[in-house]
């Protein structure tokens, strides 16, 4: 548990935690290895704490996280649309958490971009800590109806909720609500009134309810042609250290809903973003 199986050694990376034992090797002879693969290093593991949902001791340590997501040449290639994953790393460059959606194929092809989705946060032990779920919801009526706004439900452990991030209809800026399990308003996300990712980073500010204190940001930063053409996105979320670590979560739950709604570019469409 915490690497892949090294039955395909050019296909995975083998990943293993900080402090373990010596890294795991390619038996001699058995496997094509031009080149020694190198392990990649994960965050130590933090000891468990009082009332924190487990696997949220990482984020209780840091005040500021990456999240890179992979690059998937068959969607360029073919215009399918394959699940999303992302690499979740510190300031140091380890490894904090992987993300993987876990979506049908009919479904992501069919709804692209509104598409409802399950994404499964895994720690170093490859153990599912978080669990995040986008309904779907209808866009054919008016923009400001309750339901053709989007939702994203932050579960973790899973099948226990924290949260929910809830989008508001704005004319100009994207706007959530970051919610409790009890659905009550508690932070505010307020996105640029600008076109997104076009030649700059974007940032979305968390705030509180009053919008008087700036809490933290989501910033999509601009990496060139690969943000213009392809899913290659990569944000930079800050928060306070002392912050809850349940609305560390839900931040970090918020930005891979701002990700698939303004971000995400569907193969045949590529043109309308």
């Amino acid at each position: 548990m915490g690497y892949y199986s090294p039955q395909q050694p050019s296909t995975f990376p083998l990943y293993q935690p900080i402090g373990g034992t010596s890294p795991i090797q390619y038996q001699p002879g058995k496997y094509p290895t031009p080149t020694q693969p190198v392990p990649i290093a994960w965050m130590p593991g933090p000891t468990p704490m009082p009332n924190c949902p487990p696997g949220l001791e990482y984020l209780a340590q840091l005040d500021n996280i990456h999240v890179l997501q992979h690059f998937e040449p068959l969607e360029m290639m073919t215009r399918f649309e394959t699940n999303n994953r992302y690499d979740i790393k510190n300031n140091s460059n380890q490894m904090v958490y992987i993300v993987n959606e876990d979506t049908d194929d009919f479904t992501r092809n069919a709804y692209r971009t509104l598409r409802p989705f399950v994404l499964r946060v895994i720690d170093c032990m490859g153990r599912e800590i978080m669990t995040m779920q986008r309904p779907f919801r209808c866009t054919c009526c008016c923009f400001c109806c309750p339901s053709a706004r989007q939702e994203l439900e932050v579960q973790c452990p899973p099948g226990v909720t924290i949260g929910f991030v809830a989008e508001h209809w704005n004319l100009c800026r994207a706007v959530y609500s970051i919610q409790n399990e009890k659905k009550e308003n508690v932070m505010r996300v307020r996105g640029p009134c600008s076109t997104y990712g076009c030649g700059s980073d974007s940032v979305f500010e968390i705030k509180s309810l009053d919008g008087a204190s700036n809490i933290g940001s989501i910033i999509r930063k601009w990496n060139g042609l690969l943000s213009a053409m392809a899913d290659a996105d990569h944000f930079d979320i800050h928060f306070p250290l002392d912050l809850d670590v349940k609305m560390k979560a839900m931040i970090f739950g918020a930005c891979f809903l701002i990700d698939f709604m303004y971000f995400e570019r569907s193969p045949p469409q590529r043109s309308s973003r």
